[in-house]
């Protein structure tokens, strides 16, 4: 978090994060057009009445779940006039640096400087599925890194090569970059890492660090949040050291606030993991995730908007963050999650701000 003059913490900034679906997908695996996208602009404009800082989106393939998130941002760019809209993430095994850095441009310029892109790796599982849409990549790790690498650059402004006298308009022997070239956005790029050697990438790179509700289990049997804590504090050493800073951290959870048992008893079946004793809470669980790795995954929080504010609160995570974003449950209505982000706006960012904050907002 970012200190004041005055030497508070300033308060951290709200987001949320919304599975967006374009499609229902039949068994016979045909599409059925929904009224999905119009839905999520929907979501986004309630977002920026309620005053939320920023909304991110995920990305899916071979799913009914937004596939092209850069297309849906851009549009949603023309709708909305101040909330800033991310990625949450756009997988680079799926990508190629040079076309992702004029697509990230171009969205970029049609929202108003607005974007806030986040990337990672991708999925290991499966990947024989992927292989006739997006080609086959013998190794996947080498061609994130490269991606990655090779996508910091050229938002940088790498020199790819020189004109000849075939390009119109352009002196032969001009120095040609990726267009456009767009300042400020290689500033805003994030990465979403979960363990402490990927974060600190991250942080030598000089990028952000969106960190989500999972993290790799190392096999200490430390519980959630110290692994998490981990990742978070070598991403700021390896930012400091590379000489950008405290870099910015934004911190996603999945806690949910409830007025009645009503609304306790449907937010429950929208959770993918199974309930534990107690309805209110889905404590820490170790599982695998998508890519098959052991993880250990944070607790869900459905409850009163009071006890949901002090389990943020008390989270060393979250205490330790720029941005603090909601994870609305995937496939909930679309009345539901607007309800969740009145009810978490209204009820729960306010004490939390004050606490996280010392009184200070951004």
């Amino acid at each position: 978090m970012t200190a004041t003059a005055s030497g508070h913490r300033r308060a951290p900034r709200i987001g949320f994060v919304a599975q967006i679906e374009h499609t229902d997908i039949r068994s016979d695996g045909r599409s059925v057009t929904s009224r999905g996208l119009e839905e999520g602009i929907d979501l986004f404009l309630t977002a920026e009445d309620l005053g939320y800082d920023v909304g991110y989106v995920r990305t899916r393939h071979l799913q009914g779940t937004l596939s092209s998130p850069l297309l849906f941002l851009a549009a949603l760019g023309r709708h909305t006039a101040r909330i800033e809209l991310g990625t949450a993430v756009i997988p680079l095994r799926f990508e190629n640096a040079g076309r992702l850095a004029e697509d990230l441009a171009t969205a970029d310029l049609l929202t108003g400087g607005r974007l806030r892109p986040g990337v990672s790796s991708g999925y290991s599982a499966h990947e024989a599925m992927y292989t006739r849409a997006f080609g086959a990549v013998p190794e996947r790790a080498e061609h994130v890194d490269r991606v990655l690498h090779d996508l910091v650059s050229l938002l940088d402004g790498e020199i790819v090569a020189g004109a000849d006298r075939h390009v119109e308009e352009v002196a032969a022997g001009s120095p040609l970059r990726l267009q456009p070239q767009v300042p400020g956005l290689r500033s805003r790029l994030a990465y979403g890492a979960a363990d402490p050697r990927r974060a600190a990438l991250a942080g030598h790179l000089g990028l952000r660090l969106q960190l989500a509700t999972m993290a790799p289990d190392d096999g200490s049997g430390r519980p959630f949040a110290q692994l998490q804590l981990d990742a978070l504090e070598a991403y700021r050493s390896a930012s400091r050291e590379a000489g950008h800073g405290e870099g910015h951290v934004m911190v996603s959870r999945q806690m949910l606030p409830v007025r009645s048992d009503a609304e306790l008893e449907r937010y429950m079946t929208l959770l993918p993991r199974e309930r534990a004793a107690d309805p209110r809470v889905v404590g820490e669980h170790h599982g695998q995730e998508i890519g098959g790795h052991d993880a250990v995954f944070s607790e869900v929080v459905l409850d009163q908007p009071a006890t949901v504010a002090q389990a943020l609160w008390e989270d060393p995570a979250v205490r330790a963050a720029d941005e603090v974003v909601l994870v609305l449950p995937p496939g909930a209505p679309a009345a539901d999650q607007q309800e969740l982000l009145r009810t978490f706006g209204a009820l729960v960012v306010p004490p939390l701000q004050m606490v996280l904050g010392g009184g200070e907002t951004g």
